[in-house]
């Protein structure tokens, strides 16, 4: 953990998907206060009509970044991360930020597991 993946509705260049999770890795790392070894990134690219974003209107292509966390942040930290990943996929990908929610589901340390490392701790703000 963590584990960060955005569902896209287009499709992107290896490379450009690698800049993109370097990115987002980098500023998870900087913004949660951990270390960036930790962090995974997942991007989808979901076959053409695969993702829409609904409105009062026709729907439009969307997007949506789920954020696999260890619980222990702040509110006002967490939406400080989700501005900035948005800002990165804005930049990197060209989507629309007002269609692309961020959700955060937050874990216990106890439900991660690493070969080698065993079990996660608790996030703590010691760990910064």
């Amino acid at each position: 953990m963590p584990y960060l993946q955005l569902d896209v509705p287009y499709r992107y260049p290896a490379e450009t998907k690698r800049s993109l999770a370097m990115s987002m890795g980098e500023i998870y790392a900087r913004i949660m206060q951990t270390d960036p070894n930790l962090v995974s990134v997942a991007i989808r690219e979901l076959p053409d009509g695969g993702l829409w974003s609904c409105s009062n209107g026709q729907p439009e292509p969307g997007a949506r970044l789920m954020c696999d966390i260890r619980r222990g942040r702040p509110v006002e930290q967490r939406a400080v991360l989700a501005e900035a990943l948005i800002e990165a996929c804005v930049e990197v990908l060209g989507l629309h930020s007002k269609n692309l929610p961020v959700e955060f589901t937050q874990h216990a340390g106890d439900e991660m597991f690493r070969a080698g490392r065993g079990w996660s701790k608790d996030w703590s703000p010691d760990e910064a």
